[in-house]
């Protein structure tokens, strides 16, 4: 290597004290410290690729409201468990206006972020029938989404869906459903890491199995009408958010403030439960938590004992957002746009330097720009390759610990803004130069 940015040495050493032998083995926080400790050992700032950082200024209307909040003394106060009226209320809305369904206001809880959106779910599906225990998650996926689950102590089965889009999902999500011990489905959409988008056929597949099989799809909503190549911006005008909320009673949708509207440091995300689910009983779940109601268990029995309630103030802080959306005063992609501009010059620059996008296609359909894209090098491990990319001065994550059975990694658009185009393009330059 020739042309590289950073010595070797220095890369093996920093991973060895990281404790990474395998880059396909590391989680995205150990990436980050490993990238970190290299910027300050060889004074070279990293194009970082590696984590989804929201890499925009956070909404005013949501700063400001928030701001307004503390300064008239609501951190004074504990927060309801159900949370802010006026949030839950303009959620609904929300959902309305922008997914083309409804849930009541009462049926939707704040969360210490979609993370722990998706931790009390996991909690309480994985326990509302005896027997059935066990979490389908549609890869690639997540990857801290598993973790959960293997903090909780239950069983998850993956398998991704790069083979079986279309009509062939339907034999694939039978083939474990018939068994019997599946609670839910679990997908983002769009997808993190693909950015594959979920068709309304293939929607209305997890929906139809989730209502014979009475399981739950949980939907992870986290980059909302961030699919770029469709506007989805207008209340209360198709096209909407595809969902499978349109297919099924049986879902529970999570949605982020992180991606969106640029809200990620107050942590605040809605856990959206079906108005069919969320006063249903379930003797198990009266065995397991002294609680037989969904939605009381969700809020009463685990986000309760988890966190008692949402921090205060960003309740305020998103509610004024989606009032803004609703009311038609705020295009909730105006600033969002930016990422899949990002995401269009970066791919142009890696196949340019002979690099392939792994995860190319929705359907017939080339797969859109937006926060995320997966890149791949001929001859080379997803994990080989985040290694040597080190060396170049670029970090970012294998699609093995994503749950993919395809070579590659994960490219992350937040930090890189116009700034870093310039730089990048200099550095897959060396990185082919050495690897013609």
């Amino acid at each position: 290597m020739q042309h590289t940015l950073v010595s070797p040495q220095l890369v093996d050493e920093t991973l060895r004290r990281a404790a990474i032998d395998n880059m396909d083995n590391a989680s995205i926080r150990d990436i980050v410290k490993v990238t970190n400790l290299l910027e300050k050992a060889s004074g070279l700032p990293y194009v970082r690729m590696e984590m989804g950082v929201p890499g925009l200024a956070p909404n005013r209307i949501g700063t400001d409201a928030e701001i307004a909040a503390l300064q008239k003394g609501v951190a004074q106060f504990y927060p309801m468990l159900e949370g802010l009226p006026e949030l839950a209320a303009e959620t609904s809305r929300f959902i309305r206006n922008f997914i083309d369904v409804g849930i009541a206001p009462e049926h939707i809880l704040p969360t210490v972020g979609a993370m722990q959106a998706s931790y009390v779910s996991f909690m309480a599906l994985t326990e509302y029938k005896e027997g059935e225990d066990t979490v389908l998650f549609i890869d690639p996926g997540f990857p801290v989404q598993k973790t959960q689950m293997e903090v909780i102590g239950k069983p998850y089965i993956t398998f991704d869906i790069y083979e079986y889009r279309g009509r062939k999902l339907r034999e694939k999500l039978e083939s474990y459903l018939k068994k019997g011990n599946i609670c839910a489905i679990v997908y983002s959409n769009p997808n993190n890491p693909s950015w594959v988008c979920l068709t309304e056929e293939e929607l209305q597949i997890i929906g139809e199995l989730a209502t014979r099989y009475d399981i739950v799809a949980l939907e992870d909503l986290a980059y909302f009408a961030m699919d770029f190549r469709r506007d989805l911006s207008h209340p209360g005008k198709a096209p909407f958010q595809p969902s499978v909320a349109r297919y099924t009673d049986n879902y529970i949708l999570m949605i982020s403030s992180s991606k969106l509207f640029s809200y990620a440091g107050q942590r605040l995300g809605l856990l959206c439960v079906s108005d069919a689910l969320f006063n249903r009983k379930y003797p198990h779940l009266k065995a397991r938590y002294n609680s037989e109601e969904l939605g009381y268990t969700l809020a009463y029995k685990l986000i309760y004992t988890q966190t008692s309630g949402t921090s205060h103030s960003p309740q305020y802080a998103v509610a004024a957002i989606l009032k803004a959306a609703n009311e038609g005063k705020l295009d909730i992609l105006q600033d969002a746009r930016e990422y899949g501009k990002r995401a269009g010059s970066m791919k142009e620059l890696f196949r340019k330097a002979g690099f392939a996008i792994v995860y190319d296609k929705d359907g017939e359909e080339e797969i859109g720009d937006g926060f995320y894209f997966t890149i791949g090098y001929p001859g080379m491990s997803g994990g080989e390759l985040a290694r040597e990319l080190l060396h170049y001065g670029i970090s970012s994550l294998p699609l093995k610990g994503c749950g993919s059975t395809r070579e590659g990694l994960r490219a992350c658009v937040s930090q890189i803004g116009q700034d870093k185009i310039e730089l990048l393009k200099e550095r897959l330059a060396r990185f082919r130069q050495d690897h013609p």
